[in-house]
């Protein structure tokens, strides 16, 4: 079993000074910490992996392909390979659990 705590995976990524901490990486996924500050500008490009996004804490909007939806703590995103999307208007810091399938190269 492998266990963590939100706590500390913040910590490290912080730590480590940027915005996504991946912690956890097995054959069939993996999984990160994303974090973004209320105001910040999120940077990402589409992914080649399925993506589904849980938030714990904060609250913004996603933009996905077309569609647009405000998130807070709580809300699970799914992202198809290959779309582009982004969080904007962050309004409180954003912290994301992001799993990736397959694993992210």
């Amino acid at each position: 079993m492998k266990a963590f705590r939100l706590d500390e995976l913040e910590a490290e990524r912080a730590a480590n000074e940027g915005a996504y901490l991946q912690f956890l990486r097995e054959r069939n996924m993996s999984v990160g910490l994303y974090a973004l500050d209320a105001g910040d500008l999120d940077p990402q490009k589409p992914h080649r992996q399925d993506e589904v996004y849980f938030v714990v804490s904060g609250r913004a909007s996603i933009t996905v392909g077309m569609e647009t939806t405000q998130v807070g703590r709580g809300s699970v995103v799914y992202v198809p390979a290959g779309v582009p999307h982004k969080f904007h208007h962050i309004t409180e810091d954003l912290r994301v659990l992001v799993v990736f399938s397959p694993p992210e190269s």
